[in-house]
């Protein structure tokens, strides 16, 4: 009899842990319901733009820019610029990560944007890359002087999301 109580004990001890901790992976803590919502709102103001930019020596670096446009504020305007250098072995990501700013006007298009990246470092740094107002859906990388590099190789992303 003493047995069935101390397996009894022990198989309602280990009942209880098992449900304790389903409902801590169901339930999130406060601070996990916070990321969650950073997450969303990031997702939901992030756009994304793909395409293959030439390369010199290789078939083609196949270029991901994410704009992650935050809540409208200095410190939360983020990017991330993921390149694939097609054709080489092997294959590898580069991934930058860093702040953004936006310029108004490209070249003849006063509301045009450009997209600073890396505008906090020094200019060596800095890349951009710009829309047209008639079309944002095609991004162009631009060159030093935040112009469109003309060239009869393909320098433009397309929106994906």
């Amino acid at each position: 009899m003493k047995n069935l109580f101390v397996l009894l004990a022990i198989a309602i001890q280990f009942a209880s842990c098992n449900s304790k901790k389903s409902q801590e992976e169901t339930k999130p803590s406060v601070s996990d319901s916070t990321d969650v919502k950073t997450e969303k709102s990031t997702a939901e103001n992030v756009l994304i733009y793909e395409g293959l930019l030439p390369c010199a020596d290789c078939s083609g670096i196949e270029t991901i820019l994410k704009i992650y446009q935050g809540n409208g504020t200095m410190e939360q305007q983020k990017f991330e610029l993921s390149s694939i250098y097609k054709g080489k072995s092997p294959e590898k990501e580069f991934v930058e990560k860093g702040n953004f700013n936006t310029e108004r006007g490209l070249e003849n298009d006063p509301d045009g944007t450009i997209f600073i990246l890396n505008w906090d470092k020094p200019a060596d740094k800095q890349q951009y890359f710009g829309y047209f107002s008639s079309d944002t859906k095609k991004i162009y990388m631009l060159d030093r002087d935040k112009k469109i590099i003309k060239s009869k190789l393909n320098y433009s992303l397309d929106l994906k999301k």
